[in-house]
């Protein structure tokens, strides 16, 4: 039977250690996460052809505006509730467990209506054309509604990481994935239903992952779980969520504004097929990010809890593993970008003129990638010690105050390669921000 052990040992243990402990799981259940829309295009850009590809990548603000609503209470209730475990307040934390619940429910919901009526509007605004709408749409008239699943499944996988169970938090992700995995080639190339068969595959894959998510809840053996107390809304609480989860939603919600934009510009200087190729590009940019963003997760519980505890030493060693960790990462996939762009082009695609674009486009977007590790980490270390305005200000400087206008100027001035270089321009900007915030943090706080 877990119990407060589990938590405890973020205050005793060694920080490397624990680091390895709770950033692994994390690691593995995010690149999982990275392969539901990953696998995805693989096999339709293999087995169906360019434009569809490029109508899979016409989905992606959308489904990052609902996994913007997801993130809003998800990341806040987990952020929250390493805070009050380090904390030792037990009640508080099954409270933002049945809170977090009720408005994961409400929410995502009332999203997914709207979303489902205003589909084809939707798709348009978003760079959409008669080529790539079908395409789109066949595949989000089953994601959008089976989305709720995914909500439920990763929030709750959060929870798991902060009340103490990363292993298992990691599992949960893992068996949906994998039958995502297994699934995709069956319902698309087996049962020969295409683009519509690989919707119905990560529906069903989300829906088994979920089960088992919320599962753990409800079993008296479980650290954390749902008690009936739980289930009355606190404003205190629903307030404190929404505070820290601001952050990541107003991040989703600003890159899907931007990625209407980016795709209304990619349209204009190279048609459907450019559309294509950013979905190739974003295919490996989500693979690297969401390996960072795993050892934010392993992270974000030991810099809260300890936060929490007053044990700065060991917060700030926590973070500046981090960063090295996540430097490495981001390293190495700026060399192999610049090494091998059109042999990563290939794994999505063997179109001739799909490949030929996005061999150079790889090259530029991936330009400033090395230090890309050290903005997002710090953005998610403001974020894990419940400051959000810091972490709200630095998410969205990257996007809002560098990358637009980037964009703008950048398609303007060059056309289709202007937009790429945006991407590299953004990012470097963004990280000199992050610097001069964290280098704030140290001199205020004396870490």
């Amino acid at each position: 039977m877990q119990n407060t052990s589990s938590t405890n040992i973020l205050e005793t243990g060694k920080v490397g250690k624990l680091l390895y402990q709770y950033a692994l799981p994390s690691i593995i259940s995010s690149v999982m996460v990275a392969l539901y829309n990953v696998v995805d295009r693989i096999f339709i850009g293999h087995g169906m052809g360019p434009m569809a590809i490029s109508g899979l990548a016409l989905t992606f603000p959308l489904l990052n505006l609902l996994q913007a609503f997801g993130t809003l209470i998800g990341v806040g209730a987990a952020t929250r509730m390493s805070i009050v475990l380090g904390m030792k307040d037990v009640l508080w934390a099954e409270k933002i467990l049945g809170n977090s619940l009720l408005l994961t429910l409400s929410i995502s919901g009332t999203v997914i209506a709207v979303s489902t009526i205003f589909m084809h509007p939707i798709l348009e605004l978003f760079g959409g054309s008669e080529q790539t709408i079908p395409y789109a749409a066949e595949y989000l008239y089953y994601v959008i509604p089976g989305s709720i699943f995914t909500s439920l499944s990763f929030n709750h996988a959060g929870l798991m990481r902060s009340s103490g169970y990363p292993q298992k938090s990691m599992v949960v992700i893992l068996i949906g994935a994998a039958l995502n995995i297994i699934l995709d080639p069956i319902f698309i190339f087996v049962f020969d239903m295409g683009i519509q068969g690989a919707a119905i595959a990560t529906v069903l894959s989300m829906m088994v992952s979920a089960w088992f998510a919320m599962h753990h809840f409800f079993k008296p053996s479980s650290f954390i779980r749902y008690r009936k107390y739980a289930f009355r809304v606190e404003r205190r609480i629903v307030r404190n969520i929404i505070a820290i989860g601001l952050s990541p939603f107003l991040v989703n919600a600003m890159a899907s504004i931007i990625n209407m934009v980016m795709n209304q510009m990619l349209v204009t200087h190279g048609g459907d097929i450019a559309i294509g190729v950013n979905g190739i590009i974003s295919g490996y940019g989500i693979m690297v990010v969401m390996v960072i963003f795993g050892l934010c997760q392993g992270m974000q519980p030991i810099v809260g809890y300890n936060y929490g505890a007053q044990q700065l030493r060991r917060v700030k060693d926590a973070y500046m593993l981090t960063v090295r960790a996540a430097t490495v990462v981001t390293a190495v996939s700026f060399v192999l970008a610049m090494l091998m762009p059109r042999q990563m082009a290939m794994v999505f695609t063997d179109d001739p003129e799909l490949l030929d674009i996005s061999t150079s486009a790889i090259r530029i977007s991936f330009m400033a990638f090395a230090v890309i590790g050290f903005q997002i980490v710090t953005g998610q270390f403001f974020q894990s010690i419940g400051k959000a305005g810091n972490a709200i200000f630095l998410s969205l400087s990257r996007q809002a105050v560098f990358l637009l206008p980037a964009l703008l100027i950048g398609a303007r001035c060059w056309g289709l390669h202007g937009v790429f270089i945006a991407l590299p321009v953004s990012d470097f900007l963004a990280t000199v921000v992050a610097m001069y915030m964290i280098i704030r943090e140290y001199r205020i706080n004396q870490y």
